[in-house]
């Protein structure tokens, strides 16, 4: 029988342990090099089979963008893979956006993960991958599934272990607008590159990881744009000892520990007003890696 619904779908957000900015091509992209980590704050997702071709997306939360990439994306699979077939999708947004968290970009992937089960496509993640990065340059890691070495403009993925470990994430009021950063005269783009190879054989990688490895160098474009970044990334400094952010902000991150518990967490009251922010840990791979 042909799966009609697909319920409580998971987008899980990411994190940036550090982002480099090592060149920028002749068509203007900058080329990059990070590590994206998985984390369990999570959109939820439901999508329900329509025989009528038809897309409509539904809010379950905040009103997002009348033309989303959940939306985008679905269409895009639809049109490549002839599908007769439409979908209800229904959104409840959980991870903020304008944040550099991906939030926009997991749950595109989702949607194409879970249509391409939903139309009994059945088709390989390689061959969702050129949809993936015509959509953007951090869907195709969420559709790769492992946490991963990114370079290129996002569309080179080099799986890597990593550690399970807490992160203390918070996002201030105001979010970042991308095109802003990248235009910014404060953006260095001549970061030394690693060499990969040498990196993802360094048997010191995990701890280097751990403790900070490298920087994000979009946040002194974003501090100047945003100065909350700074009050987040002091307030969690305070805390943990350590703070960075996350792709090109506004959220915010520190490591909190590894085991079963973070050294210290917080409840909700003790965030500034307007300020939004969690206790994660990190994934070992996507939640829809056998999909």
């Amino acid at each position: 029988m042909a799966i009609q619904a697909l319920w409580d779908v998971p987008a899980p957000a990411k994190l940036n342990l550090f982002l480099h900015v090592i060149g920028q091509r002749d068509d203007g992209y900058h080329l990059l090099q990070s590590v994206f980590a998985l984390i369990d704050w999570c959109d939820a997702l439901h999508f329900e089979c329509r025989s009528d071709g038809a897309l409509a997306r539904h809010d379950l939360g905040p009103a997002l963008p009348a033309d989303d990439l959940c939306l985008r994306a679905a269409r895009a699979l639809q049109q490549l893979s002839g599908s007769h077939l439409g979908a209800d999708i229904s959104i409840d947004k959980r991870v903020p956006w304008g944040a550099g968290l991906g939030g926009g970009s997991s749950d595109a992937a989702s949607t194409l993960l879970a249509l391409n089960r939903l139309w009994g496509l059945h088709w390989p993640r390689e061959r969702l991958l050129p949809i993936a990065l015509s959509l953007g340059a951090d869907v195709p890691f969420f559709i790769g599934g492992r946490n991963a070495l990114v370079e290129g403009i996002g569309e080179r993925l080099n799986p890597i272990e990593l550690q399970v470990q807490w992160l203390a994430v918070v996002k201030p009021a105001q979010a970042i607008a991308t095109a802003g950063i990248f235009g910014s005269p404060l953006l260095a783009r001549d970061t030394e590159p690693v060499i990969v190879m040498d990196f993802l054989a360094d048997a010191q990688l995990q701890q280097k990881l751990a403790l900070g490895y490298g920087r994000n160098d979009l946040q002194a474009p974003a501090t100047s744009l945003c100065p909350e970044v700074t009050q987040v990334a002091a307030w969690l400094e305070a805390r943990y000892g350590n703070s960075r952010m996350t792709g090109s902000g506004s959220a915010v991150f520190a490591r909190a520990g590894a085991g079963n518990q973070p050294v210290a967490t917080w409840g909700s009251e003790e965030l500034p007003p307007h300020w939004v922010g969690r206790m994660c840990r990190s994934l070992v791979h996507h939640p829809l890696l056998e999909w």
